[in-house]
């Protein structure tokens, strides 16, 4: 039986920039790109003799969810800003409530705007290598 639900916490531990723990909002999608290598998906791949053309590239890794924003004191969206901005990586760890812990080495991606109104903003990670299952 396939099981999925919430993500209940992300964890984050960089040298410099210190550790914590960042909370998704419950009954939110996420989705989990592990990386490695793909192979282009381009229709015009092949010789004149109708033989394909492999063309295999790596791709990082990411990770997305919408997370909680508490403005008062924990402050996520600075932190993950930080973060972005460092040239250091960090080490993230992704929980679910089906058990299942992932890991890997990077930093958030992209623009962060935060939600005044509904305090979340959408976390996107991302890394070299691949994204591993640790539990």
């Amino acid at each position: 039986m396939a099981t999925g639900g919430d993500i209940l916490e992300i964890t984050y531990n960089h040298p410099t920039l210190g550790n914590g723990t960042i909370f998704a909002k419950a009954n939110e999608d996420s989705t989990f790109d592990l990386g490695g290598f793909r192979s282009n998906d381009d229709a015009d791949m092949v010789d004149g003799s109708g033989t394909m053309i492999d063309q295999i590239n790596r791709k990082r890794w990411k990770f997305s969810v919408v997370v909680a924003w508490d403005m008062n004191s924990a402050n996520e969206l600075e932190v993950i800003t930080d973060l972005a901005g460092s040239p250091v990586l960090t080490d993230w760890t992704f929980s679910s409530v089906n058990g299942t812990v992932w890991g890997g080495l990077g930093k958030p991606v992209g623009d962060y705007e935060g939600n005044g109104n509904n305090p979340t903003f959408t976390l996107l990670v991302s890394g070299g290598g691949k994204l591993k299952k640790i539990i």
